[in-house]
């Protein structure tokens, strides 16, 4: 059931300078409707000290530190995607507010922020649960959170030779890639790293898993799409003995020989969406679908 948020999470993009004035639309809307607004102390110093905004807040948080009925994330997907591992299994709807070019998470844009809430607050929205893929190592534990929602990858490290990746499916071989690497992409991560490398178009909610290729040895091996209730296992051999682990974008290395297990987290992400944000229109208008070049 949708609520009447009270108080909100805010993350922001601290790159985008010119696209901050929207933060002040922001506010000024969120405080007619009265509602308490905590922003990331990152996000705040950079509006504060950099961008000399006198803005006033209920207060500010950093990483994971907060509570909210529902989190704001205002800059481009990247934004949303570092609030999404924020706000990790707290299971709070993200709305992401898009100030650079049209997003599939972040689609609500700069102009239609009166009405968005104005929707909010007569429970006119909807929210879509969006699956989250997690990475466990065994051999070498990895720092970083070990859980994306857009897609796992695992890369070669340095410009020299392709990595070996033997890759079982629920405990049976599948194949072995030898590529500039590998991304195991969730539907919602399909239309980012994925769809570049030639990976499939994945409407959300279809409860899949992509597995594609980055620059295969083979033109013989093609993207397979599998039951996101699956496990994948990969072993990889590098000739530097090392490959990197990049996780939404995240990465860091990992030495030969650690066996990456990928499996469905036990949490989804809740995304806001307006009743009129459908992802066939958001595909037709960021990736041009379908348009005839021809002139």
């Amino acid at each position: 059931m949708n609520i009447h948020p009270k108080k909100f999470a805010l993350f922001g993009n601290v790159y985008q300078a010119k696209k901050s004035a929207h933060v002040l639309r922001l506010l000024s809307i969120l405080e007619k409707y009265q509602a308490e607004v905590y922003v990331q102390k990152e996000f705040f110093q950079f509006l504060t000290k950099e961008q000399k905004m006198d803005i006033r807040v209920a207060g500010t948080f950093e990483e994971d530190n907060f509570e909210a009925d529902m989190v704001l994330s205002m800059g481009g997907d990247g934004t949303f995607l570092k609030a999404a591992s924020h706000v990790g299994n707290k299971n709070i709807p993200i709305l992401g507010i898009n100030t650079g070019r049209l997003g599939f998470l972040a689609d609500v844009s700069p102009e239609e922020l009166e009405e968005t809430f104005e929707d909010i607050y007569k429970n006119n929205y909807k929210i879509e649960d969006r699956s989250v893929l997690q990475v466990t190592s065994e051999g070498q534990p990895l720092k970083s959170t070990p859980f994306g929602l857009n897609e796992i990858a695992v890369l070669k490290r340095d410009s020299s030779s392709m990595i070996t990746i033997h890759t079982s499916i629920n405990g049976a071989y599948l194949t072995t890639y030898q590529a500039d690497g590998l991304v195991i992409a969730t539907p919602t991560g399909s239309t980012a790293y994925s769809l570049s490398i030639g990976g499939p178009v994945i409407v959300p909610h279809s409860n899949t898993i992509a597995i594609t290729p980055v620059a295969p040895h083979s033109l013989n091996i093609r993207p397979i799409v599998i039951n996101d209730d699956w496990e994948i296992t990969l072993d990889v051999e590098s000739r530097s003995h090392n490959f990197l682990v990049a996780i939404d974008g995240r990465s860091e290395t990992c030495r030969e020989g650690t066996r990456l297990v990928i499996r469905k987290a036990d949490y989804n992400i809740k995304v806001v969406k307006r009743p009129n944000h459908i992802f066939f229109h958001t595909l037709r208008d960021k990736m041009m679908w379908g348009a005839d070049s021809r002139g």
